[in-house]
């Protein structure tokens, strides 16, 4: 009896450990600033058709500074490679110190997969997810909605937990989303560091909070 009290006690104390550092990472995310020594290295979720079109719009806007860069694509993604290839090599032109790497993981879900089935299809895909992010140990998670991208967060989530390394997660909602969130968007809203969304319907529906300082809203609309 006493073996299985002492068991039980250090099952609740891991767990209440690991929710007090789940609290803390994710409410300093916002104040951890990577790259103040250097580059930063970007992991970049790509997703198949639009989503890829997007991000890569989006890696447009970063600096030089942003370096590495680790694309990640679902094992079944055909196109996204080429895109991602085809704007690296664009931006060699002008950097000369370009680096990228393109990973393969499976994909969380599938167009029109069951919700049950998707749970042991993203479980796979986390499987493949953390041993990828703790040997690439990036300072930032770049996502915008595909499936793919949830395992990957939780991974650099964890990698934080773990005090191994604070691991900024940014979410930009697609800008096909104009009333609701997506799925993806729902589940990283609590966790993600800093949320953007493209509408401003969209801003006024889930906005979080705002300082009458001008402090950064955890909603943000571009």
């Amino acid at each position: 009896m006493v073996v299985l009290l002492g068991a039980v006690f250090a099952v609740v104390f891991i767990c209440l450990l690991f929710f007090i550092r789940l609290y803390i990472v994710v409410k300093t995310g916002a104040k951890y600033k990577p790259g103040n020594k250097g580059q930063i290295a970007v992991l970049v979720v790509a997703g198949s058709g639009g989503h890829t079109t997007e991000v890569l719009r989006l890696m447009e806007c970063l600096s030089a500074a942003y370096t590495p860069r680790h694309y990640v694509i679902a094992d079944t993604d055909r196109m996204s490679e080429e895109k991602i290839c085809t704007f690296e090599n664009s931006k060699q032109c002008s950097d000369s110190e370009s680096q990228f790497t393109i990973h393969r993981i499976p994909r969380s879900r599938e167009v029109h997969q069951s919700w049950n089935s998707s749970v042991v299809s993203t479980l796979n895909a986390l499987r493949y997810s953390l041993p990828l992010v703790f040997r690439l140990r990036p300072d930032m998670v770049l996502c915008n909605g595909p499936g793919t991208c949830i395992p990957l967060c939780v991974a650099g989530l964890l990698l934080g937990i773990l005090g191994m390394k604070k691991v900024l997660l940014v979410y930009v909602e697609s800008i096909c989303r104009v009333q609701t969130l997506s799925l993806t968007g729902k589940i990283l809203y609590p966790i993600s560091d800093y949320f953007f969304v493209q509408w401003s319907s969209l801003r006024d529906s889930f906005f979080k909070y705002a300082g009458k300082d001008g402090s950064t809203c955890k909603n943000t609309f571009l």
